[in-house]
């Protein structure tokens, strides 16, 4: 299991890294869209955290577990109380995850896989669009950025 610790230290910094982004943004920047069609910041966070669940959920479950559903986000402090909640109990959902539950084959959207690889996918995929939200910070005109990744 001392792999397994290494994936979600690695995860939480990551994680960490995204909540210190948050915290450079002001009040009203949670609304920000980098084009018109676009997911906000809100939206994509929201989005982040909901697949990361969804993800941990569907192996837990052994099989496909939608992503949860949140009440509308209005302020961004209700933006990062969410992800502060979020974290914890994702964290904790990837704790409580046994060897048997890594290994099994997991069907997703057609694809195959065992769990473990599945979340190695999960992670990468909230790494993405995190560098996405780094992204948006610099177009609402964030100057001083955390580093990438939280240690």
């Amino acid at each position: 299991m001392d792999k397994w610790n290494g994936f979600i230290q690695g995860w939480l910094g990551h994680r960490n890294a995204l909540i210190e982004l948050l915290g450079t943004f002001e009040e009203g920047q949670q609304d920000f869209k980098a084009w018109e069609q676009g997911m906000s910041v809100s939206e994509l966070t929201a989005h982040i955290t909901g697949s990361m669940e969804m993800f941990v959920q569907t192996v837990k479950k052994g099989e496909f577990t939608p992503p949860p559903e949140y009440p509308a986000i209005e302020t961004l402090e209700q933006l990062k109380a969410l992800v502060q909640e979020e974290t914890s109990k994702t964290k904790s959902a990837l704790e409580e995850l046994t060897q048997d539950q890594l290994g099994k084959t997991i069907d997703f959207y057609g694809m195959t896989m065992p769990g473990i690889v599945l979340l190695e996918n999960a992670k990468d995929h909230e790494i993405h669009h995190k560098g996405q939200l780094f992204t948006y910070a610099r177009l609402a005109g964030i100057e001083k950025l955390p580093f990438f990744v939280s240690r």
